[in-house]
C-alpha cells in the first residue's frame, strides 16, 4: 500500500508539474536576395519587441461589417529587432555558392545559439518570389525558423 501511495503521489507530482508549464514561440526570418550583382539585400530577422496580436485583429458579424480601419498598421511595427547580415545568392558572375555556404554557416550559428538559451527549433517554412527572366532581375528568397521554448 505504501507503494502505490508513493507511486500516485510522484504521478501526480509529474501531472501538476506538466500543467504548470507555458509554452512560448519565437519567429526568426532570413531574406536572401537573389538580385544579381550582388546588389539586393539579404538579412537574418529577429524581433526583440513584443507585440499583441489581440491589439490588431477585429471580428466581423455579419461578414461585411469590419473595424479593420481603426487598426492603424504602423501601430503594428515593432522598434526593436537584430538583423544579422547575410551575403547575396548571386555574386556579378552568377550563383556564388561561396555566399551560399556563409549563409548556411550564419544561420547554423544563430540556431545553435537559439537552442542554447533553451529554444528548440520545431518547423521551417520558406517561399521564394523569383527572377522571372530577362528585365527582372529581382526576387528574394524568404525563410521563418518558428522555435519554441517550455518556461
Amino acid at each position: 500500500m505504501k507503494k502505490f501511495l508513493f507511486i500516485a503521489v510522484i504521478a501526480f507530482g509529474f501531472i501538476f508539474e506538466s500543467q504548470a508549464q507555458t509554452v512560448q514561440y519565437k519567429v526568426i526570418t532570413s531574406v536572401e536576395s537573389i538580385v544579381p550583382m550582388g546588389i539586393g539585400r539579404s538579412r537574418l530577422i529577429e524581433e526583440k519587441d513584443t507585440i499583441n496580436a489581440a491589439d490588431f485583429t477585429t471580428e466581423r458579424t455579419d461578414g461585411k461589417k469590419s473595424k479593420q480601419k481603426d487598426v492603424k498598421r504602423s501601430d503594428a511595427k515593432v522598434d526593436k529587432f537584430a538583423e544579422t547580415k547575410l551575403l547575396n545568392f548571386y555574386s556579378i558572375a552568377g550563383i556564388n555558392f561561396q555566399n551560399i555556404a556563409s549563409n548556411d554557416a550564419l544561420t547554423s550559428s544563430k540556431i545553435n545559439q537559439l537552442s542554447t538559451e533553451g529554444w528548440e527549433l520545431v518547423f521551417v517554412t520558406s517561399g521564394v518570389e523569383s527572377d522571372s527572366g530577362k528585365g527582372d532581375g529581382n526576387g528574394i528568397y524568404i525563410t521563418r525558423y518558428i522555435f519554441k521554448k517550455v518556461i
